[in-house]
């Protein structure tokens, strides 16, 4: 029986067998490697990844989607909301059960967990700074996103498309636009362009306080139009900030390095 796409789920099937060859070359799947896919769907690109990698974990929330998965020997399906999935967790259960499995050749695994997917664009914001908690147990990340949201993960100062986004995103990763997905794509085709990106966590990030660096993040670009001693500067002077920071820029001006180092300043005022 063929599944209809849900528009509540925001599901856009992946049907372009040389786009799918594509993201499996970019993400270079090797056997025995800990991945989780989140939306495999249809498993367009679910089955040549797990051909390469011998077992795949995938998150699906579709009950009928997750239930055609289940009948599929090499996979493991959580059927569940992504955001609500504890990626740390995950992994560790994995790491786990791999080393129960090899403890008798006296193989000990340490790998951490790779994880891609197709994320659905109403949602894809939430999920990436979901991940942001369990990305010390992730190794690389490669998601096919609306373009305009790459756009601005890896919009670099002083451009348009830099924003909060970027921010909170480059701080803890090192990211890249590799690949353009037209929306001819897909089945049913959306009406934006997308495209994949690949996001390495960065080794050694400055241990930063993630929901300060977001909230000074976002009073800084609530009026990006403005000079930020209109926003930011009376938010760092409410709460007596004795140290200097130049607030006669635009929010977009200010590099990733900057913002963190104020939020590190506020920590150990």
């Amino acid at each position: 029986m063929k599944h209809i796409a849900r528009k509540r789920f925001g599901q856009h099937f992946l049907t372009d067998a040389g786009i799918i060859d594509a993201i499996v070359q970019a993400v270079a799947p090797r056997v025995g490697q800990r991945m989780v896919e989140i939306g495999p769907g249809l498993a367009a690109l679910t089955q040549p990844l797990v051909e390469r990698l011998g077992h795949l974990t995938v998150i699906e929330l579709d009950r009928d989607l997750a239930q055609r998965l289940r009948g599929h020997g090499q996979l493991t399906v959580i059927e569940s909301d992504v955001l609500k999935v504890d990626f740390s967790l995950v992994n560790a259960e994995m790491y786990a059960a791999e080393n129960i499995a090899s403890s008798d050749a006296g193989k000990v695994t340490t790998a951490k967990l790779r994880v891609v997917g197709n994320l659905p664009y109403n949602i894809s914001t939430p999920i990436l700074f979901h991940l942001l908690d369990a990305v010390d147990s992730i190794e690389d990340q490669h998601f096919m996103l609306q373009k305009e949201v790459i756009d601005r993960m890896v919009a670099q100062p002083a451009t348009a498309a830099f924003g909060r986004l970027s921010v909170m995103l480059q701080w803890r990763y090192a990211m890249e636009n590799v690949l353009l997905v037209p929306p001819e794509s897909f089945e049913p085709p959306p009406r934006v362009n997308s495209a994949v990106v690949r996001m390495l966590p960065r080794a050694d990030p400055p241990r930063v306080d993630v929901p300060l660096l977001s909230e000074l993040v976002q009073v800084a670009f609530s009026q990006r139009r403005k000079l930020l001693r209109h926003t930011l500067g009376r938010w760092l002077d409410d709460r007596g900030f004795p140290g200097s920071f130049d607030v006669h820029r635009r929010a977009e001006e200010v590099p990733v390095e900057s913002y963190v180092g104020l939020a590190l300043e506020l920590v150990a005022a």
